[in-house]
């Protein structure tokens, strides 16, 4: 949704739009479109969001404030995102680029997002986070030997989360009748998380994408554990990339659970190669 979509509807289309919306939201959208008051812009986006919402979810959003997150604490998938993003567009003659919506994660983002765009300010940069669904569609690791749950990308820093759910297959073996999560697997996480920077991370090292089905382990070392994982807690990853020189990238990592150290990783070493660069003299060949 790149191009513009300027509405054409009426005040009286509007109205008929946004019947479904909170009592005020309507009156907000007259307001606004009378002198352009930035002010009635967060009243407007927020009837739109709750009006998407079941009855739950209204609850929250209207008992919290702007660091409630749309997909976790409202259960706004993309479909619906894109429904709200269309409704938004039409009621406040807009034009909002999917690829920035992908960055939004809270309230508060939506209403700096478009308070910018009313404004015609650039957004602000912020840093990227990725849901499950978009991890599984880059990474070559698949369930059920994907380790990470979310990925958050800012600048040189990678961090992830993966929930120790005690229902992997490898928990029933290890060990009998007292699951402990593997601690080379919370170091296979740290090398999991190294690969989706290699993927998705913009490093000006980085010379071309780089081909998912390239990237291999091939050492880690300076690894320690400092404690037992056990079904129920939350493994918080980071990763930074010590090294980055084609064909290798080294990274550190450090695993925490809550407050606690849990494992980490001096150096974790992945080959890699990025995909063929075109022939843009004319011919079919490829470096």
């Amino acid at each position: 949704m790149t191009t513009a979509q300027q509405s054409t509807l009426s005040l009286e289309d509007i109205k008929e739009t946004l019947k479904r919306c909170p009592e005020g939201t309507f009156d907000a959208v007259v307001a606004f479109r009378e002198d352009q008051n930035p002010e009635q812009v967060p009243v407007i986006v927020m009837g739109i969001i709750e009006r998407h919402l079941e009855a739950e979810q209204k609850e929250v959003l209207r008992s919290g404030g702007d660091e409630i997150r749309l997909y976790e604490d409202l259960g706004v998938d993309s479909l619906t995102m894109l429904e709200i993003v269309m409704m938004t567009e039409q009621t406040l003659e807009l034009s909002l680029d999917n690829e920035e919506l992908k960055d939004l994660r809270t309230i508060g983002d939506v209403k700096v997002y478009i308070d910018c765009k009313i404004k015609g300010e650039e957004p602000p940069s912020r840093e990227k986070t990725y849901r499950i669904e978009e991890i599984a569609s880059v990474m070559p690791h698949q369930d059920p030997f994907l380790f990470l749950e979310s990925a958050t990308l800012n600048g040189d820093v990678a961090t992830g989360i993966y929930n120790i759910s005690g229902t992997e297959g490898f928990m029933e073996g290890h060990f009998k009748n007292n699951p402990v999560f593997p601690a080379s697997i919370m170091i296979e996480a740290l090398g999991q998380l190294g690969v989706f920077y290699l993927l998705k991370g913009e490093n000006p090292l980085f010379e071309g994408p780089i081909r998912p089905d390239s990237i291999f382990f091939t050492s880690c070392d300076g690894v320690r554990c400092r404690r037992v994982c056990k079904p129920g807690e939350k493994l918080e990853l980071t990763i930074k990339p010590k090294q980055i020189r084609h064909p290798m990238a080294v990274f550190d990592g450090l695993i925490r659970v809550g407050d606690q150290k849990a494992a980490s990783a001096e150096e974790i070493k992945l080959t890699f190669d990025y995909f063929p660069k075109l022939d843009v003299t004319g011919g079919d060949s490829a470096e």
